[in-house]
């Protein structure tokens, strides 16, 4: 069975919650919002407005 290629590093949150999920092919970090039906999605930005890459996954 293939690997599975995202993987919740963090969770916080009941009714509206927040995940942060990691690429682990290419160590992207994005973050997940839900609140009931609706959600988003977008990538997490360093300061300087660049991808954070977490490493080693």
């Amino acid at each position: 069975m293939k690997e599975k290629r995202f993987e919740v590093l963090s969770t916080q949150g009941a009714i509206e919650s927040y995940r942060i999920i990691v690429d682990k092919e290419t160590g992207v970090n994005y973050l997940y919002v839900s609140n009931g039906t609706s959600g988003g999605l977008t990538v997490l930005l360093d300061s300087e407005g660049k991808p954070i890459i977490t490493k080693n996954i």
